[in-house]
């Protein structure tokens, strides 16, 4: 197995989100993709996810989910490289935009509107990757999110995630670190590797890759 050592804060919501009843992962996300005020979108899938999947040619494959899947790039990945893939969003906008651009494609997965920390999984999956949505909720809720991995995840399934962790102290996305992950995540999960992985041009040497399987 090869692993690699490869070496603004966001504008602010509109009035009628503001306040103590604006849901920063649902309303916010929206309004962002209505307006394209899309900082995060890079047009091609996380480079560590790129590298992982090319590296382990002998993966069994299986299901995949992807929440916080965006216009969908990481879903396409695992979908070319023969995962039968399915990518979670909560905005509606999100969940069109993937559909389009997979079937341009010429790929086929799948894509649900579906609240990753709350919904009950109509199915459990081998796989569950992640990419960054872990910073993008809010701190409050990162109890909930480790929960949520354990609950979409089979028995034995990979958890595999790119984390954020220089993004600065506003957010989102709000930043986490190593010590963090293995503290939340280490009482469920056996860690089969971690490493610097290769990312995008402004988030070089700022995350982190990590490969867990969930315990039985």
């Amino acid at each position: 197995m090869v692993w690699w050592h490869h070496l603004r804060r966001v504008s602010a919501a509109p009035d009628h989100l503001a306040g103590e009843n604006f849901n920063v992962s649902r309303d916010y996300w929206e309004h962002r993709y209505q307006i394209r005020d899309m900082d995060w979108e890079k047009g091609a899938p996380s480079p560590g996810l790129v590298d992982f999947l090319a590296a382990q040619a002998d993966l069994p494959g299986g299901t995949v989910c992807i929440p916080g899947c965006g216009t969908g790039h990481d879903v396409r990945a695992f979908a070319a490289a023969g995962f039968e893939a399915s990518g979670l969003d909560l905005a509606p906008s999100a969940i069109a935009l993937a559909g389009e651009k997979t079937r341009a494609a010429g790929l086929t997965a799948k894509f649900h509107l579906a609240d990753f920390l709350r919904d009950e999984p109509t199915q459990k999956y081998d796989w569950l990757f992640e990419h960054t949505l872990f910073c993008a909720i809010q701190p409050s809720e990162r109890d909930d999110y480790v929960r949520a991995v354990r609950r979409w995840l089979k028995p034995g399934g990979i958890y595999l995630a790119v984390n954020y962790f220089d993004c600065g102290p506003d957010g989102p996305p709000w930043p986490t670190t190593r010590l963090e992950q293995l503290e939340r995540f280490s009482p469920y999960f056996e860690l089969l590797a971690d490493w610097l992985p290769r990312s995008y041009p402004n988030r070089t040497g700022r995350e982190w890759m990590f490969y867990w399987r969930m315990k039985d």
